[in-house]
């Protein structure tokens, strides 16, 4: 699990996949087959296909957050797929008051990914980014690396670096699906 990996050793090339690589960051890719008639969340069935708890696997959501001035507001959160967005908690993160989730087409847009296969590394703009503060427990997380059935897992530090995250509790009880 030490071994850097790259997209030849395991996965497809995608944004996150250069980005991880041109960084020079360890990371395992782990492709998974996707099915789109699953009733699960996207990381739900990520964690159930990789045979790993969902508590370490990490979902990217995109928020639009009143008072941001970076790329028209949109703010990533990171965070377990086991809990919810607190978006109060986000907002304050940001050092903002209110924040709500964005429009899925403003999601791919900004991210250059579509939704279900949007990861926090390699975006096509970049965004101010907040992950979990529960991702510092962990010794890897997973993340999408950039399409539905495709998953990344790394140090949450490296995570913290590539994606130019600042950390805190964003994230409360509780999930859908």
């Amino acid at each position: 699990m030490g071994k850097k990996k790259n997209a030849s050793e395991g996965g497809p090339a995608t944004p996150a996949t250069v980005a991880l690589d041109r960084a020079g960051l360890t990371y395992q890719a782990h492709p998974y087959t996707h099915d789109p008639a699953s009733d699960l969340s996207y990381g739900l069935e990520a964690a159930a296909a990789l045979g790993v708890p969902p508590e370490v696997v990490f979902k990217t959501l995109v928020a639009k957050v009143d008072g941001l001035r970076a790329a028209q507001g949109l703010a990533v959160a990171v965070l377990p797929v086991t809990a919810t967005l607190d978006l109060k908690a986000l907002a304050q993160a940001l050092g903002c008051k209110k924040a709500a989730m964005a429009e899925p087409a403003a999601a791919e847009r900004s991210s250059g990914y579509v939704t279900g296969g949007i990861s926090p590394i390699g975006q096509r703009t970049a965004l101010p980014t907040v992950i979990d503060s529960s991702a510092e427990q962990l010794e890897r997380v997973y993340v999408s690396g950039g399409r539905r059935g495709f998953d990344i897992s790394l140090a949450p530090t490296d995570l913290i670096v590539v994606a130019d995250a600042q950390v805190a509790p964003i994230a409360r009880p509780g999930c859908c699906r």
